[in-house]
């Protein structure tokens, strides 16, 4: 059978590929919104009311970004390094779409990605003026300089599915991604584009992606089935690719777009103490928004709690743009 040799967790958004000074290009868009924070939805003058006594000023004035900033890159480098040091075979990453591959047509819960190729370029400029503020900014960390395409791993994808269905999990799966032109947004989504330029380095193993509807509803998986789904995944990984060495990702969160610290933290101790009670029973109302992403963490928690890992935090920045607490909480774990 294989071997899972690694398990990681990684943040992926936009504050990791942008200066700390274009952090607050997002704001417009937060001062636009409606949030949901810690069980409630806010606009953004209301969470400044409701945080005053956080010093958020503070910890968003542009020295702090600047400290931040720093933590995450140092961190990212961790994690390049120790993934380089593992020497994996084949990936499983488990990540988001964010209407970069399914559009209002069709919204899978979960799906799996089945073709021989997966390929990523930049946006082109149509693609490119209909994003927001501070997030084409970005896209070198995510999106190479040019169209290329990765290994993909078919045999696994199939056997993957095959015992996920076997066991009730009722998955899409997908053979090629759509193509420009029209499209919203060209080639894997920014999840998985992530672990191949910074965690990967661009030297791209192998990899399955399996793709969650984390953001959108009305059909978004609970944290208990991802939890679930994820044990699944690691079931089948112990009946097949014999010798192989294989790293499992789970690529999203940490919370935002306004910050909680303290669901952060309920995360990392969860996967401290390998507690699968406290990651599935997470309310579903702190799980919407950015932070509905922690799911792919829960379901790669899923595979990594019955391996013999080991491991805890790497680095963790709350990366506050402004005084509501709007931002991005990034978080790095690493098991070996």
């Amino acid at each position: 059978m294989g071997e899972i040799v690694l398990g990681m967790w990684t943040s992926h958004g936009p504050t990791l590929s942008t200066d700390p000074e274009q952090w607050t290009l997002r704001v417009t868009a937060d001062k636009k919104r409606q949030h949901p924070f810690r069980g409630g939805i806010y606009d953004f003058d209301s969470l400044v009311s409701l945080r005053a006594d956080e010093e958020l000023a503070e910890k968003c004035a542009l020295d702090a970004r600047k400290q931040r900033h720093a933590g995450c890159q140092a961190a990212i480098a961790e994690m390049a390094e120790r993934f380089a040091a593992a020497k994996p075979d084949v990936a499983i990453i488990m990540g988001n779409d964010q209407r970069e591959l399914f559009l209002d047509d069709v919204t899978p819960a979960i799906t799996v990605f089945m073709g021989d190729t997966i390929w990523d370029q930049p946006a082109s400029p149509q693609q490119a003026a209909r994003m927001p503020p501070g997030i084409h900014e970005a896209e070198w960390g995510h999106s190479p300089p040019e169209r290329r395409e990765y290994p993909a791993c078919p045999e696994l994808a199939e056997h993957l599915v095959k015992s996920v269905v076997s066991e009730g999990f009722d998955v899409a799966v997908s053979r090629k991604l759509p193509e420009p032109p029209g499209h919203w947004s060209s080639g894997v989504p920014h999840a998985f584009g992530f672990i191949y330029r910074q965690i990967m380095r661009d030297s791209v193993i192998p990899n399955v992606p399996v793709i969650f509807n984390t953001f959108f509803p009305p059909n978004q998986p609970t944290a208990a089935r991802c939890f679930a789904f994820g044990q699944a995944v690691g079931r089948a990984l112990k009946s097949t690719f014999k010798d192989k060495r294989i790293a499992v990702f789970g690529s999203g969160g940490m919370s935002h777009f306004v910050i909680d610290e303290q669901l952060d933290e309920r995360i990392f101790d969860a996967l401290r103490n390998r507690d699968q009670r406290a990651l599935a029973s997470i309310d579903e109302a702190l799980l919407q928004s950015g932070s509905s992403e922690l799911k792919t963490w829960i379901a790669a928690a899923g595979v990594l709690f019955d391996s013999g890992l080991k491991g805890d935090v790497v680095g963790y920045e709350p990366c506050y743009r402004s005084e509501a607490g709007t931002g991005t909480a990034n978080g790095f774990v690493a098991w070996q």
